[in-house]
């Protein structure tokens, strides 16, 4: 996708990653925790808005309130971390009732084990990561999603790419609430890693829609 496609045909794909780069540059300096917390959401409300944009029917329409409820949690998870998850928890199950409803017809052997390993390993990784039940809980809605997502009629290379970039991004911060990682190399990956997941899913989503199909990547 070139810079000129973005412009001229993705302007709302544009401002999302120009808000997600701000919030990623200034978030160490000293503007404001309110405007950053509001930067920060813009990002993938952006994302939301091109959704409603460049696509039709109930599959885009909820992909957009998935983005939208995500862009919530963003916001919320600087306020107040456990309302940013529950946030996200909801987010990951209209997430999977979008793959669900566009489930690969024949996924290989190959397929459905990766599928089993997102589902089982991401709530067992979580809970090994923190030690705390809720968030092997929520584990389990983010390894359904990603499941989800994988075997899915989607681009796999780029809508189930999406989804396990997200649950790096996840772990990432379980492993920071562990203690088992250097925090400030956590907080300079986390968002990257994310905001990436999130814009591959929609686009991967987004796009096959508009082709007419989702045929697999």
């Amino acid at each position: 996708m070139t810079r000129r496609a973005l412009i001229d045909h993705r302007p709302w794909l544009l401002a999302g990653i120009l808000a997600a780069a701000a919030f990623y540059l200034l978030s160490g300096e000293n503007i404001g925790g309110t405007y950053l917390i509001l930067l920060k959401g813009t990002a993938v409300a952006f994302l939301a808005i091109y959704a409603l944009a460049r696509g039709w029917g109930p599959d885009a329409r909820l992909l957009a309130l998935y983005l939208t409820i995500s862009a919530v949690g963003d916001m919320a998870l600087e306020i107040y971390f456990t309302a940013g998850g529950a946030f996200f928890f909801v987010a990951h199950i209209v997430a999977l009732a979008i793959f669900l409803r566009n489930r690969r017809e024949h996924p290989t052997a190959s397929q459905k084990a990766a599928g089993a390993g997102l589902l089982i390993g991401t709530p067992i990784i979580a809970w090994l990561l923190t030690m705390d039940a809720a968030t092997g809980l929520y584990g389990l809605a983010l390894g359904g999603m990603a499941a989800g997502a994988w075997l899915s009629r989607f681009p796999r290379y780029r809508v189930g790419a999406g989804a396990v970039l997200f649950v790096v991004s996840d772990f990432l911060i379980f492993a920071r609430m562990g203690g088992r990682i250097d925090p400030v190399l956590a907080e300079w990956l986390i968002w990257p890693i994310y905001f990436t997941g999130q814009f591959l899913i929609t686009t991967g989503v987004i796009q096959s829609l508009r082709k007419g199909d989702a045929r697999a990547g």
